[in-house]
């Protein structure tokens, strides 16, 4: 049965973005006031200095709906699209960027294939209006890194907009530059995920703050985010693993200059057999024990919190007498 979807949450992190703030928000309710669901706009303004803070205090009074969150200091767009998750009331929350690149009008395209039985529509600006080296190209390698190495098959990561089922976020928190990643996210936690075509618009006011560091930390966070799947209920598994590999090559290093030794006659100070071998024993043992201790933390993580290893889908009982 397809859930009924009452209410949507818009959220949009700001970040000096004074020229596009009022624009914004009359094509974004210039869509919402025509659809089937109750709605809120909530607006988080990323500790804004061009006095985009002062123009959502003033518009506050003129928009319905319309909430706004101000950050004592710039954050970043994740920490200002996660506190709007989390003060959104809505069935379906679906993030946009507020430099008007994002469209309004594919927002009821999105919420049809939440009502189709989707928990994750990810847009795709398949006719991107950036900088064909700079964002095009280098956006395209990335992402389809990020499908090779998550699994899961889409264009566009890098698209703000998108919609998700309120269920889905359940428990998910984001730092870095993972926000891009919650697809993944919830993927992992056996969401329906797909992604549709949405139209993006060149940019007319204001600065791109994406710079080419932030593909260094998007690389980071994906790794912090693969581990996560792979091993973060049994890290033993990979500190331990590396941990053996070493221990071995070290066996294997030190067999190797007593052979020499005794066969070929070279001393042990003549090679750096003895020193590579030693270096490896003591880092393989550090590696179990950081697994050990990694274990540890995670256990008192799972159980400190009642969290569980697991999601359970649906619970069904038969008839009773």
């Amino acid at each position: 049965m397809i859930e009924q979807l009452k209410k949507i949450s818009i959220v949009t992190p700001i970040y000096n973005e004074k020229d596009n703030v009022k624009l914004l928000l009359e094509k974004l309710y210039s869509v919402l006031d025509t659809i089937d669901y109750t709605f809120e706009v909530i607006a988080v303004d990323d500790g804004s200095s061009d006095g985009s803070a002062e123009l959502l205090d003033h518009l506050i009074t003129q928009y319905h709906n319309l909430r706004v969150i101000h950050f004592k200091r710039n954050f970043g767009q994740t920490a200002a699209m996660m506190a709007g998750f989390d003060e959104a009331t809505g069935d379906v929350m679906i993030p946009m960027d507020s430099d008007l690149q994002n469209d309004p009008d594919d927002i009821p395209k999105l919420l049809q294939k939440i009502e189709e039985g989707y928990d994750v529509v990810s847009g795709w600006r398949k006719n991107r209006q950036d900088h064909a080296i700079k964002r095009n190209f280098l956006s395209r390698v990335a992402n389809k890194i990020i499908s090779y190495i998550s699994g899961v098959k889409l264009h566009d990561y890098g698209c703000t907009l998108k919609a998700y089922k309120k269920s889905c976020m359940e428990g998910v928190r984001l730092y870095g530059e993972m926000h891009r990643f919650i697809p993944i996210y919830a993927h992992l936690m056996g969401a329906k995920v797909t992604e549709i075509p949405v139209n993006h618009h060149p940019r007319v006011h204001g600065e791109s703050k994406y710079g080419m560091n932030r593909i260094f930390k998007v690389i980071l966070d994906l790794m912090v985010l693969k581990f996560m799947d792979k091993y973060l209920k049994k890290p033993i598994y990979l500190f331990g693993g590396t941990g053996l590999l070493l221990l071995f090559i070290s066996g294997l290093s030190f067999l190797f200059s007593v052979y020499l030794k005794l066969i070929e006659k070279v001393p042990f100070i003549d090679t750096p057999l003895i020193l590579f071998s030693s270096m490896t024993f003591i880092t393989g043992i550090m590696c179990i024990l950081m697994g050990i201790l990694a274990e540890m933390i995670i256990r008192i993580y799972f159980e400190s919190q009642d969290k569980k290893s697991y999601n359970i889908k649906t619970i069904l009982e038969g008839i009773k007498k």
